[in-house]
């Protein structure tokens, strides 16, 4: 009975040593070696896990740009938008990298269509979800590019920059937006873009994204974009295209001259914290939106220069 007991133990220990040694080389064969320098990068992370950078998370980031540097000598197509400039000037300094400085973004807003300018023609009674009664309907005011003022754009931002205006019934960015694009992804409407923020904060773009002929488009909205092509034949430096009834300024080649919005004729190009115009002999001068700063419980709070935009709000 004693040798049976012994023996039963010896082949157990001889087949736990031989289970051991084959997972050793197993182990040991498909070893996956993660560079530590991962660990640093996601360090200097700001932890947003916001997916702006086009990663699932910061850590998935961190792993992008270690790998870029150490396969192809650069951090080409990699940034941290809610780090910018400052991070990545980090994260290069971690992996022996020089990094380019890029513009910083912001979104904007491209839809002017507020209770105001787009009278509404039905009532919407259904689920709060701009995804929702984008299938359903085309708006209350007609406009069936325009924003339908549900608030899945507030929703998806996790850095409480965007809000509501209940006068205008749009969406308003302040200056928390850390260009994610957590809003753009969101909106059903494609009326939020990622767009430089300018020197000085300041930008042109045209706030519609109607593509409808002139007359319905301003049947709809008395400020849409009617395709007239007046901004592009005075733009010199082929900033402006027309394509579908709708002008939309590049600002890669924009040069902030301001030459389109004067001839505009229904104001939906917007020229954002410029100062105001000295007026032309005999007429009177044109609105100018300025630089305004969303305050606690007063997001929607902006400064007016004879009459500003209903919904651009900056840093």
């Amino acid at each position: 009975m004693d040798n049976i007991v012994i023996i039963a133990i010896a082949a157990l220990g001889s087949l736990g040593l031989v289970a051991a040694v084959i997972l050793y080389f197993v182990a040991s064969k498909f070893k996956v070696y993660e560079d530590p320098k991962i660990d640093e990068v996601e360090e200097a992370l700001p932890a947003a896990n916001c997916g702006g950078c086009g990663f699932p998370g910061c850590r998935a980031f961190a792993e992008a740009t270690t790998t870029s540097a150490r396969k192809n000598k650069n951090l080409d197509g990699l940034n941290c938008p809610v780090g910018g400039n400052d991070v990545m000037q980090s994260v290069g300094s971690i992996l022996g990298l020089e990094v380019e400085a890029t513009d910083p973004l912001i979104a904007v807003i491209r839809c002017n269509g507020s209770i105001k300018n787009t009278p509404a023609k039905v009532k919407y009674e259904g689920a709060t979800s701009c995804a929702f009664a984008h299938a359903l309907y085309g708006g209350e005011g007609g406009c069936q590019f325009g924003c339908l003022g549900l608030a899945d754009c507030v929703d998806a931002c996790d850095f409480d920059a965007i809000h509501m205006n209940p006068e205008t019934g749009l969406p308003v960015v302040n200056d928390k937006c850390t260009a994610c694009g957590a809003c753009v992804e969101a909106c059903p409407r494609d009326i939020i873009e990622l767009r430089k923020k300018g020197p000085k904060d300041r930008r042109i773009f045209v706030s519609c994204v109607n593509k409808e002929k002139g007359a319905p488009a301003k049947k709809n909205c008395a400020v849409a974009c009617i395709g007239c092509a007046k901004c592009d034949k005075v733009c010199k430096f082929d900033a402006i295209t027309i394509n579908s009834f709708l002008a939309y300024i590049d600002f890669s080649k924009c040069t902030l001259c301001r030459k389109c919005v004067e001839v505009c004729p229904t104001e939906a190009i917007w020229e954002v914290n410029f100062k105001p115009r000295k007026p032309k002999e005999g007429k009177a001068p044109k609105p100018v939106a300025e630089k305004t700063v969303a305050k606690e419980n007063a997001p929607t709070a902006k400064v007016e220069a004879g009459k500003a935009p209903d919904n651009e709000t900056t840093e």
